[in-house]
């Protein structure tokens, strides 16, 4: 298992390359943006904060509750703070299975529950000077 919080830009192979394991079929991987459209307004930037320096325990434990419920081999989830631009890769999540249909689950689920409790602070601003954030 590979689980790291970085403040420089995630270089998706290299977290694929953390997740691959010689007894797995497959390696699935979900690849996070920042997109140009939030709430309806243009975005100008998101800001990542580990305001309690807890950020890569919870997110080890988010992987660890994956592991128990799905059967991955091994996988890999890097989460980047700092302020990001649009386009900019905020998450990688890599999940080596013996099949597809097991990495899809994995993955599906880990994306839906880090959205639901993000183990940062996220604070979005928008082109109008608008800020939108999430503790």
């Amino acid at each position: 298992m590979f689980v790291k919080i970085v403040n420089t830009p995630i270089q998706p192979d290299q977290v694929i390359s953390q997740a691959k394991s010689q007894d797995s079929g497959c390696v699935v991987t979900y690849v996070g943006l920042i997109r140009d459209i939030s709430h309806d307004k243009p975005v100008k930037s998101v800001e990542y904060l580990d305001t309690d320096g807890q950020a890569e325990s919870r997110l080890k434990k988010l992987a660890e509750e994956i592991q128990q419920k799905f059967p991955v081999n091994n996988l890999a989830m890097c989460h980047r703070v700092g302020e990001l631009k649009v386009g900019d890769i905020n998450i990688v999540f890599a999940f080596a299975c013996g099949h597809r249909q097991e990495g899809f689950a994995a993955c599906s689920y880990a994306v839906d529950k880090f959205k639901e409790a993000m183990p940062t602070a996220k604070k979005e601003a928008y082109l109008d000077g608008n800020v939108n954030t999430q503790w």
